[in-house]
């Protein structure tokens, strides 16, 4: 509210999507850690700490450098040449610089496709986190009851489980609004707020964790002695027929003589029954957890099922079965691939990727044009650099400390955080506190969204439709296509997200490394390069996306998952930047010229 009372005495488009170009030190830092802070941060990551251990410290290493190569890369340079061909957004700056249409429409529809994928990850996770702190509400398990009837007779919708739907559709609600009504300012606004709820939940959640552990040399103990889980199906069978139709729901935990099993979906058994169907399954292995997890079913701690298995096959890890030391160990362990979880290639490529990857996204690139001089750069980049070490360090070792804690969140990894959250507060007898410490998540998520649903819209509206097809419409109606592309696209999303995939760290790996392949190459050479033309930088856009794409496909084809083929052992992101710099070569070399007049205007002094 505060942010649209400020709009009304500022220009409107460039205060709407860029907000004046006026941000400081603390608003500038805070909302581009906010923003690169995503679901993926709160919810993905922690899902892949908890499922492959300390490895994961190696996977995520570079992201306390990314300020140091977003910032510093492109950022005073991306500001100036913004400045100087009065673009408010990426799409506009490449148009801007060549002159070229053509390039800001190939950059907006690349965006605007890649983005989508981002936003359908942080919705996911704001679902997931809202029905994970909800689940005990009497007021909103009646309110789960009364979607579920009517989201039953309407196709698509009747495929997600009601309480994520409600809360799906909380969350979207709630960010749609606010961004609709307050433009770049409020985003920034929340950002800053939200950046402060992430450090303030992640401490409390470090500190809580090691204690309720017994400090992080007995959570590496313990983890050192763990074997890995079995995924498997089978059947529940009951002792005797249910006087009443019975729920099993997900999670329930099944002690069937020396099997610990936990279900990882929710079943019915008709009234009159003993058994259900055929259901997903997890096997715990490891013999002190198992004998932890009988003493909490004994006691009532964790929630069980009186019933017995039947049918059920198990299938082991690729890499790690049997065998203790994996959690603590490089390359970690893994259900699908027989070199485990992260080879040494591949580390090495993720120390490039993070970085790199984060210098070639939008959003970031959207925040580069906004602080208002060098002097809030520099600043910002060494408050960013520490505010990543504290909070990503801290998250892997929260997260060791839950694979000792909590067994078995491998049937749902992507709840990890929130179930944790829950967990350490109700065990020192203050559940309500678990409302501050999935905040932090939560406000991870809300910060990224908002900026991409701002950035997707504007791309759109300012460079597509005033861009391209009405150049002197009116500030009204920018303002309400703004609104409505906004709406759009977030209910989009929304729909999409109905039907997520299993890890949403996927999505975010997907996205960030098909935007910065997309970006990276061709905008670090259009800011430095005199020789870049506009033929190259659509080559360049088109390359990296096409590689991506291409590597995506085929490792989606070799393995069943939505993850890219790490040729020769490299993180894919390393052959996306190839081929979008051989692509951006080939087009000067073999295209036109330079424009002698746009290199004048943008690398003379004057």
């Amino acid at each position: 509210m505060w942010s649209k009372r400020v709009a009304k005495w500022k220009e409107l488009v460039g205060e709407y999507i860029l907000g004046s170009r006026s941000f400081g030190v603390w608003a500038f830092a805070l909302t581009f850690a906010a923003t690169n802070a995503s679901g993926g941060s709160f919810m993905g990551f922690p899902a892949l700490i908890y499922t492959h251990g300390w490895t994961l410290a190696l996977w995520i290493a570079g992201y306390m450098v990314v300020p140091l190569v977003s910032m510093a890369l492109i950022g005073k340079r991306l500001n100036q040449v913004a400045r100087k061909c009065g673009a408010l957004t990426i799409p506009e700056v490449l148009r801007g610089r060549f002159e070229s249409p053509a390039t800001g429409l190939v950059a907006t529809t690349l965006l605007v496709f890649f983005m989508f994928f981002y936003l359908v990850a942080q919705f996911k996770a704001g679902g997931k986190i809202l029905s994970t702190l909800l689940a005990d509400e009497p007021a909103f398990q009646w309110t789960v009851a009364s979607v579920a009837q009517v989201a039953a007779h309407v196709p698509w919708v009747n495929q997600a489980e009601p309480d994520y739907l409600v809360c799906l559709l909380v969350f979207a609600f709630a960010v749609i609004v606010y961004v609709v009504y307050g433009g770049f300012r409020a985003v920034v606004w929340t950002d800053v707020m939200q950046g402060i709820v992430m450090l303030v939940g992640v401490v409390l959640m470090l500190v809580l964790a090691l204690n309720q552990v017994g400090g992080l040399e007995q959570a590496t103990r313990q983890m050192a002695e763990m074997t890995t889980p079995e995924h498997g199906r089978g059947v529940i069978r009951l002792s005797q027929p249910a006087a009443a139709d019975q729920l099993i729901a997900k999670g329930a935990w099944i002690v069937d003589g020396d099997d610990v099993v936990r279900i990882a979906e929710s079943t019915v058994i008709p009234r009159g029954s003993q058994r259900s169907g055929e259901l997903e399954m997890l096997r715990i292995t490891t013999p002190a957890e198992k004998e932890r997890l009988r003493e909490e079913i004994a006691s009532g701690t964790i929630v069980s099922a009186q019933a017995a298995l039947e049918q059920a096959e198990w299938t082991p890890y690729e890499f790690g079965a049997d065998r203790s030391g994996v959690y603590v160990t490089h390359p970690g362990p893994s259900p699908s691939s027989s070199l485990g979880f992260l080879a040494l290639g591949s580390a090495i490529s993720f120390f490039v990727f993070w970085p790199f990857g984060a210098a070639g996204q939008p959003s970031n690139m959207v925040r580069l044009l906004s602080f208002k001089d060098a002097r809030t750069l520099r600043y910002s980049l060494v408050t960013v650099a520490i505010y990543y070490a504290v909070i990503y360090s801290s998250l892997v070792v929260i997260f060791c400390c839950a694979r000792v804690l909590m067994p078995g969140m491998e049937v749902d990894p992507d709840r990890t955080m929130p179930d944790f959250a829950a967990r350490l507060t109700t065990n020192i007898g203050m559940p309500w506190l678990a409302g501050v410490l999935v905040a932090a998540p939560f406000a991870a998520v809300m910060s990224s969204v908002d900026s991409f649903l701002l950035v997707v819209s504007s791309a759109v509206v300012r460079d597509f439709y005033q861009g391209m097809i009405n150049q002197h419409a009116s500030e009204r109606r920018i303002r309400w296509l703004s609104y409505s592309v906004t709406v759009i696209v977030g209910v989009l999303a929304l729909l999409f997200v109905l039907r997520p995939p299993r890890y949403l760290q996927d999505l975010i790996v997907f996205a960030t490394g098909g935007l910065a392949a997309c970006f990276l190459v061709p905008m670090t050479l259009s800011l430095y390069w005199r020789g870049m033309t506009a033929a190259a930088a659509m080559a360049g856009m088109l390359g990296g996306t096409l590689m991506h794409l291409v590597l995506t496909c085929w490792g989606y084809l070799e393995r069943g998952e939505f993850t890219a083929y790490e040729f020769l052992g490299l993180n894919p992101f390393i052959w996306d930047l190839g081929g979008s710099l051989l692509a951006c070569w080939l087009a000067v070399k073999l295209g036109p010229p330079a424009d002698s007049g746009l290199v004048r205007r943008y690398f003379n002094r004057g």
